[in-house]
């Protein structure tokens, strides 16, 4: 049975995300589900493995499910399946974790960078045309937040410079764009189940949703050494599997996603309405015909830095996604970005702050939150 444990007001501690609070909710399905793993020694593949994969696609209306070790292996295989290698471009987001664009170079490809549109977050999709070259292979958009890009313009664009779409749907978990699910649009999609995500296992897990069954099969094949068939090696691969502790999890898990999600979508609504009319902070806004599953609250804040620590000093903890665009990390120091090239996320960097949300939180935690921001501001 599904309940909400809630702290009492005078002693207020929120953390960025409560993780113990979500298994203390649903405690008996996920001691069960790992009591049976362990007691079936089915640790590598087996059936809680394929049981994942049948209803992840399933819950898409997609005919490919690849499990893999973690998210950012997601995005590799499939770049690497779809042949993108040296020489070639692959376009993507700014704004974004590294494996958005570090698995692009480590098949020999390079990230071409595009900035955030000042509104939503997203990749500018009015940016990209103008990056195109004959070296570009894909376009990597990532949903980030929980809300999604326009697909609609880079689906367009795609089919017009016959360009492979690769979604990151690593924060998009039943996300949607004009009613379609995010994974759903592209060539194939990356999900990761980090612990922290929409749905998440207790550790590294990720997965490929395709509805090309060739592609598929290479992907699935380079997961596991490059053989479906043990000792049947095909191909040279990697090792990336999800294991079966994790699969269990993710299963015992899937069938609250729905409500969690909602339950996302409340809070966000809640913040957005005890939040409005402070005018040093600017609020998310949600694009026409989007399900924004808010796997971050993120606002833009005057004095980010010293709200952090405020906040912090009151019990509240926060985070920033992410203090330095992609294309100004030192990794990237080889492609010459400058600030004037991405000028919304270089902007954007000083001003971001994730505030706590998670379907356990409580809307007395959200009203301590929204009251400390308003102390802070003086309002």
């Amino acid at each position: 049975m599904y309940k909400i444990l809630s702290p009492t007001i005078n002693d207020m501690h929120i953390p960025f995300v409560d993780l113990k609070a979500q298994y203390q909710s649903i405690q008996h399905d996920i001691d069960a589900a790992i009591a049976s793993v362990i007691s079936e020694t089915a640790f590598i593949g087996g059936k809680y493995v394929q049981q994942f994969e049948a209803a992840f696609a399933a819950l898409h209306g997609v005919t490919h499910c690849i499990s893999c070790a973690n998210g950012t292996d997601a995005l590799y295989i499939i770049m690497k399946m779809l042949g993108i290698g040296n020489g070639d471009e692959v376009i993507t987001a700014s704004n974004s974790w590294i494996s958005s664009s570090e698995t692009i170079s480590q098949t020999g490809a390079t990230p071409v960078f595009i900035d955030c549109d000042a509104d939503y977050y997203a990749i500018d999709e009015t940016l990209i045309e103008a990056k195109i070259t004959t070296k570009t292979k894909a376009i990597l958009p990532v949903h980030l937040h929980g809300q999604m890009c326009n697909m609609l313009a880079i689906k367009n664009l795609a089919t017009k410079h016959h360009l492979f779409i690769i979604e990151d749907c690593a924060q998009a978990h039943l996300s949607a764009f004009n009613g379609q699910l995010a994974g759903t649009f592209g060539h194939a999609a990356a999900f990761s189940f980090y612990p922290g995500k929409n749905l998440g296992a207790y550790g590294d897990a990720g997965c490929i949703l395709t509805n090309d069954a060739v592609l598929a099969e290479k992907c699935r094949m380079y997961a596991r050494h490059g053989a479906l068939v043990k000792h049947n090696h095909q191909m040279e691969g990697i090792n990336s599997r999800m294991d079966g502790l994790q699969a269990a999890i993710l299963l015992a898990k899937l069938p609250y996603l729905h409500l969690w999600t909602e339950q996302r979508i409340a809070h966000a609504t809640y913040y957005t309405k005890v939040l409005t009319g402070i005018k040093q902070i600017i609020l998310p806004a949600i694009r026409e015909f989007t399900k924004h599953t808010f796997h971050l609250y993120v606002i833009r804040c005057e004095q980010r830095d010293a709200l952090v620590n405020y906040l912090k000093e009151n019990g509240i903890a926060t985070a920033i996604h992410y203090p330095t665009p992609l294309p100004l990390l030192p990794a990237y120091d080889y492609l010459k970005y400058q600030e004037e090239e991405i000028p919304i996320c270089s902007a954007f960097q000083h001003q971001i702050l994730s505030l706590p949300i998670y379907p356990e939180l409580t809307t007395e935690q959200i009203d301590y939150i929204a009251n400390t921001i308003k102390a802070f501001y003086q309002v």
